[in-house]
């Protein structure tokens, strides 16, 4: 996305995604002949999670990455599993949550303050805002995780035509919006392309169809381990490739977000009763 942004808006970004990958899960759907479903209802539910689960965070995690780095990004996407917990426990009611889940929350919400760093005071290049539009995006994974679980979890649908109507369904959205949003100038170099294709073939469809399949083989919580290894990889690749910087407050506050999160999914008990 980073690299996207320096020849394509925000909205080019999330609607090139969406189409490239509707496209690439759309071929694997023809060649392996799988059926779409029939149901109303599942169709009806898939819309919603696409707006919540795609277009929106998509869009909103283009325009912060103006103003915010590709690490910091990542470290804040790291707060998937604390929103999803917040969602399932407090909206849905699909999950009850225990006295050391309900802490994990707030130790994780502590974790973001640390990485906002409140004492630094706003800055004029709108960082702060960006910050909290990522927490929104974060939270909009966790309304359409808890959204999934409550609603689709049992369509007997595919893992593959389950993340192309997902993904489909949103870049249809986003054809429909493409005067509104997406018909601004281009400034289409190597690197952008590359960045573009990468993003929507291989970030928006392929891995779409691997987290189904995880998800379904491992369940939401052991799924979810992959919030640990996020933060790493894009802090790293922010570090190496696009020679960004970390301040101190931000692994530090990553490590007690994860520390929610370990709370949060009730971890620490598990941890507890394998070393004994």
């Amino acid at each position: 996305m980073k690299v996207a942004l320096e020849g394509i808006s925000p909205a080019q970004v999330a609607w090139s995604r969406l189409i490239l990958g509707a496209l690439a899960l759309g071929l694997f759907v023809a060649l392996r002949r799988e059926r779409l479903p029939r149901a109303r209802g599942v169709w009806l539910h898939l819309t919603v999670v696409a707006v919540t689960f795609c277009v929106v965070p998509f869009l909103i995690f283009a325009w912060a990455q103006q103003h915010v780095s590709s690490g910091l990004s990542s470290i804040y996407n790291a707060t998937t599993p604390i929103m999803t917990a917040i969602m399932a426990w407090a909206v849905f009611r699909v999950e009850r949550l225990r006295a050391v889940q309900i802490a994990g929350i707030a130790v994780g919400i502590l974790g973001v303050m640390v990485i906002i760093a409140p004492w630094s005071g706003l800055d004029a290049n709108q960082s702060v805002g960006a910050q909290l539009a990522i927490l929104g995006a974060t939270a909009c994974y966790g309304f359409s995780f808890a959204y999934m679980r409550r609603f689709l979890s049992d369509t007997g649908v595919s893992a593959l035509v389950f993340s192309f109507l997902n993904i489909g369904l949103a870049a249809a959205v986003m054809l429909v919006l493409t005067p509104v949003l997406v018909l601004t100038p281009v400034r289409l170099d190597g690197a952008v392309v590359v960045a573009v294709l990468l993003l929507g073939v291989l970030g928006t469809g392929v891995a779409y169809v691997w987290n189904q399949n995880v998800l379904r083989a491992w369940g939401p919580t052991r799924a979810s381990t992959v919030t640990y290894i996020t933060p790493v990889v894009g802090v790293t690749l922010g570090v190496l490739v696009l020679h960004e910087t970390v301040s101190w407050n931000e692994p530090l506050g990553a490590l007690i977000v994860f520390a929610g999160i370990l709370m949060a999914q009730d971890r620490l008990r598990g941890l507890g009763r394998r070393r004994s």
